[in-house]
């Protein structure tokens, strides 16, 4: 009876949020719905989902929430669930999609054709349809940091009382240790933990958006942010360019594996009721059109190979990538969270 009532309920609640197909143009007729359950909210998914029915006739239903709620409520309304597919941002959050249990396969010749091999699940659980990278950013009226190219520089004792950082809980931190898991191994992460602990200015606080102010206004003199979040600045209005411009940028690890990259991805829903047309939706979701639309939206870049990212995500500047698998960066979160815990990065 529970489950019944969570499934009526989701029903009501995704088709108070349908996609209205009607408008200039034209669309193909309805002849069918997809349900998607998504913690992306921005107003480019809007014509993306308008694009997708237009383009399929399929009809598009959208319930928006935090990624760790929707995963909750797909878990609690089980086989009645009616979400088809789960769109998410970090590896770490698809991995709780994937070890809760909620995911099913995708076998599609497409997606692997669009899609870099390090960007999909092994088994085909989730995609990547957008990358960001987790760079350095530093204070420019206070000069380039000398020696600061890596993450492990972080942990330089040169740059004591100059490092303001996130909080360990930020899903971005814990996937970025992660990946230093994965690269270096557990003992060696936690001692790069214990050193950027050591070089704090102050308790980790904030998000990304107050990291950068705080190195633009020279509170601090480093810090570590995602890309997304500063080409904001790069392509904003005149006080988000000043503050743009007082910042400076490294892509760490050039001379390595590469700058961390992590990404916006979806899966499909392991009881969804419109399967095919949840596939059509993931196969559309890697089209040049819908990439525009799904990246630049957040500025982000492009997962699709061979397209390029909006100009202001380009005015950070070309680098090289981490080809880790994201899957990898996945499996390393639960002993990243008991590292941070050991190290004291609260």
């Amino acid at each position: 009876m529970k489950r019944l009532l969570l499934a009526a309920l989701a029903s009501v609640s995704l088709a108070a949020c349908a996609q209205d197909s009607e408008g200039g143009g034209e669309s193909a007729p309805i002849t069918g719905e997809v349900n998607i359950y998504s913690s992306r909210h921005y107003d480019t998914d809007l014509a993306l989902y308008e694009d997708f029915t237009k383009e399929t006739g399929i009809k598009v239903n959208r319930i928006e929430a935090d990624a760790d709620a929707l995963i909750e409520r797909i878990g609690a309304e089980g086989e009645f669930s009616p979400a088809d597919l789960l769109i998410t941002v970090d590896a770490g959050r698809l991995w709780r999609a994937e070890e809760a249990g909620i995911l099913a396969p995708v076998d599609s010749p497409l997606l692997k054709e669009r899609l870099p091999e390090n960007l999909r699940h092994p088994q085909g659980l989730w995609f990547g349809l957008s990358t960001r990278a987790r760079i350095i950013i530093y204070d420019k009226a206070a000069g380039v940091p000398q020696g600061l190219a890596k993450y492990a520089d972080l942990a330089n004792p040169a740059f004591k009382g100059q490092v303001c950082m996130r909080s360990s809980s930020n899903i971005y931190n814990i996937s970025l240790l992660s990946s230093i898991i994965a690269h270096k191994g557990a003992a060696e992460a936690e001692s790069w933990t214990k050193g950027v602990v050591a070089n704090f200015k102050q308790p980790p606080q904030g998000n990304d958006t107050s990291m950068i102010e705080a190195v633009a206004a020279g509170q601090c003199r480093i810090s570590v942010v995602n890309t997304y979040y500063l080409a904001r600045y790069a392509g904003g209005d005149a006080k988000g360019k000043a503050i743009f411009d007082k910042v400076g940028v490294i892509f760490p690890d050039q001379a390595g594996a590469g700058t961390h990259v992590n990404v916006s991805g979806a899966g499909l829903v392991k009881t969804a009721p419109n399967r095919d047309n949840a596939i059509k939706f993931l196969e559309y979701l890697t089209s040049e059109s819908a990439q525009r639309y799904f990246a630049d939206g957040n500025n982000e870049y492009p997962a699709a190979i061979g397209l390029k990212a909006n100009s202001a995500v380009e005015a950070l500047g070309a680098f090289k990538a981490d080809t880790l698998s994201v899957a990898d960066i996945g499996k390393g979160q639960a002993e990243a969270v008991k590292i941070f815990d050991r190290a004291g990065w609260n």
